[in-house]
């Protein structure tokens, strides 16, 4: 069964056939640098970071794309409020996402160009569309793409959803970086230096000005991946006009198509309400840390809807997520003491230590029902289905003590490889302090000697500290409580 995703393009599911075998080239919209990315944004980040997951467990070679928006309407308005230089009030917001990013444990995209590094790439790109005679300057000095000419020359605007042109408001044109979704107008490509930019300017062949914000993605995505390559990813929101007009203004200038496979992920509510500052369901990473919530609990909060699907984020959830997370890192936990995956006894092709798959937790149908799922457009619910139901055969196996360590590192490696997709890590090992450690010495001492009742004295008083004492073939183990 073959890997497939709905690609927003045809409006269904689709087998996956990269336009180069095995080698994958995918751009996902990236941040705009002029605040913290808030939770619906990394609702989307991590969506992509799943997708590249498996096409990589799938054995593709990707190469993946994230911009960074680092000019642009709102960000120019902040760096006039401030009164700092557009690197400074960027280069801030820019290291946060990617320690953000870091802390959500998603893999750093291979390249992260910025709009303000591709002025010249923006510029030529400008150029083809003007020669073409589907881009214009206007009587103010800015750049404008035109619908009408891109339309009459043949090509499709509408290509991502359907657009009724008679029902939508007609406007000439529009400068704005974001325009009301009801208005069908020419956008701006380059706009003309206004006194309110200050210093954010490049010179051009029309005049001092900097980019729109449509422009920037067609010029970075095409300069890095090629002007036709495999997958675009981003947030619904961003459907119409910036991926619509991505497409115009690409195909526009190039004739080719842009992107075989554009791959959308839905809104997510806070709480069951649009997401508001006013209405205190507005959260950051910093915020969901504050209130004690781990990168890795968000992060499989995150992973727990279908990424077509509207996903409600609540406190609740992370709690959840957080319960979810143990009973997972228990079971792992369990397996590792039972037996090392690189030791000798762990190896499955030694003579007699064959097993059947309802011997060993049944890792192989683990991974054989997690890729099934992901591999049906990122059944993200039927691949913690099978996660789930491994986890309550293996502790099973182990409670009936019918689990030898060739068998529990055989369970661990499937684990591992599932793992290696989810992203969702290990559980952080609480170091213990040396009193702790001490009481743990005096225990093992204690049991040496056969002072059971002082052995259990020093159990109790660990438990009252915080701490658990978990009895192993290798020696006990402290666990935070």
């Amino acid at each position: 069964m073959g890997l497939k995703f709905f690609n927003t393009l045809s409006r269904a599911v689709q087998e996956f056939a990269p336009l180069d075998g095995k080698r994958v080239g995918m751009y996902c919209c990236g941040p705009t640098v002029y605040d913290f990315a808030h939770i619906g944004n990394w609702r989307t980040f991590v969506f992509g970071d799943l997708v590249r997951r498996h096409l990589e467990f799938k054995g593709y070679d990707v190469r993946h794309v994230m911009n960074v928006t680092d000019v642009e309407d709102k960000i120019i308005r902040r760096v006039r409020e401030t009164k700092t230089t557009l690197r400074e009030f960027t280069g801030k917001f820019e290291t946060a996402f990617f320690d953000d990013l870091k802390l959500l444990n998603c893999h750093m995209p291979h390249v992260t160009p910025r709009a303000t590094e591709f002025i010249g790439e923006i510029v030529a790109l400008i150029e083809k569309l003007i020669a073409r005679g589907i881009a214009y300057q206007a009587a103010d000095g800015s750049v404008y793409f035109s619908i009408e000419k891109y339309r009459g020359c043949g090509c499709t605007y509408g290509q991502l959803l359907k657009l009724n042109f008679d029902e939508m408001r007609p406007g000439e044109r529009v400068a704005s970086d974001e325009y009301e979704k009801e208005s069908l107008a020419d956008f701006a490509l380059w706009k003309a230096r206004v006194p309110d930019d200050g210093d954010v300017f490049w010179p051009s062949p029309w005049g001092e000005g900097r980019p729109g914000w449509h422009i920037e993605c067609s010029a970075m995505s095409m300069k890095v991946l090629g002007e036709s390559f495999d997958l675009h990813l981003g947030g619904e929101d961003l459907k119409f006009p910036h991926h619509e007009d991505e497409i115009a203004q690409s195909e526009g200038a190039t004739g080719k198509p842009f992107v075989k496979y554009w791959l959308h992920g839905a809104h997510l509510l806070v709480e069951g309400k649009k997401m508001s500052k006013s209405l205190g369901n507005f959260f950051t990473l910093r915020d969901l840390a504050a209130k004690g919530f781990t990168g890795r609990e968000v992060r499989y909060a995150l992973l727990q809807a279908h990424y077509r699907e509207t996903f409600n984020f609540t406190l609740d959830g992370l709690t959840g997520a957080r319960t979810a997370l143990v009973r997972i890192d228990e079971c792992v936990g369990k397996l590792r003491a039972m037996g090392a995956p690189n030791s000798d006894s762990a190896r499955l092709d030694s003579p007699g230590q064959q097993r059947a798959d309802s011997e060993i937790g049944a890792p192989a149908a683990l991974a054989a029902r997690f890729t099934a799922a992901l591999d049906e457009d990122l059944n993200i619910s039927g691949a913690w289905a099978a996660v789930f139901d491994w986890v309550r055969e293996t502790n099973k196996r182990i409670a009936e003590n019918s689990l030898s360590p060739a068998d529990a590192a055989a369970a661990l490696a499937a684990w591992e490889k599932v793992n290696s997709v989810f992203g969702v890590g290990a559980a952080a090992e609480a170091e213990a302090p040396a009193e702790i450690v001490a009481l743990l010495e005096a225990r093992q001492a204690a049991r040496k000697a056969k002072d059971f009742k002082r052995s259990d004295e020093i159990r109790d008083e660990l438990k009252a500290k915080g701490w658990v004492v978990e009895d192993s073939p290798k020696g006990p183990k402290l666990k935070k409580a």
